[in-house]
């Protein structure tokens, strides 16, 4: 039973279980990938941070964080401009990147963020989110790893919020915007 704190959800779509299943097996493709080589793993604030803890203390080959602040949202609507509110304060043109998102919907955000550190000259990039909607790209901006797709529901927890809320629930939920 969801106490009344959390009437707002109406449905847990993916449970801590398998979002930490996945997180070890995509932990282990990095792990093998960039054994040996300078990684750098970047998260996009704020609701990448649950995602990125767990993501980086599974990955068992020593890497270095660094996070971006990205925002492109108001309530449950993208507001179509992404505004870089705090951007990385290093060179990373000496490291592989591993671009980590928690979701990835109607693209621009990653789009424009990957080529922003592309233009920068990392050894390599790739792009990693916790969640991918598809349905929902403007543009033909695709992740290299998404474990999980999910359809074109606005969604909480894990790190996911509406308006700052719901980021503590360790699932995946839908959002009741009818309530």
């Amino acid at each position: 039973m969801i106490n009344s704190d959390y009437k707002k959800i109406k449905r847990v779509l993916i449970t801590n279980d398998e979002i930490q299943r996945r997180i070890s097996e995509v932990a282990a493709a990095i792990t093998e990938e960039y054994r040996g080589k300078p990684l750098l793993l970047v998260g996009i604030l704020s609701g990448v941070f649950v995602f990125m803890a767990d993501l980086c203390r599974k990955i068992q080959t020593p890497s270095e964080v660094a996070f971006m602040y990205v925002k492109s949202y108001c309530g449950t609507k993208s507001t179509a401009m992404v505004d870089i509110v705090m951007d990385l304060n290093r060179d990373i043109s000496n490291y592989h990147v591993v671009l980590v998102e928690d979701i990835v919907d109607t693209g621009r955000t990653l789009h424009e963020v990957d080529a922003i550190l592309r233009s920068r000259n990392p050894l390599s990039l790739k792009v990693v989110t916790l969640l991918d909607k598809p349905s929902k790209r403007v543009n033909d901006f695709q992740p290299d790893i998404s474990l999980f797709k999910i359809p074109d529901l606005f969604v909480i927890g894990y790190g996911l919020d509406f308006n700052e809320k719901y980021r503590e629930l360790p699932y995946i939920a839908e959002y009741d915007e009818s309530i």
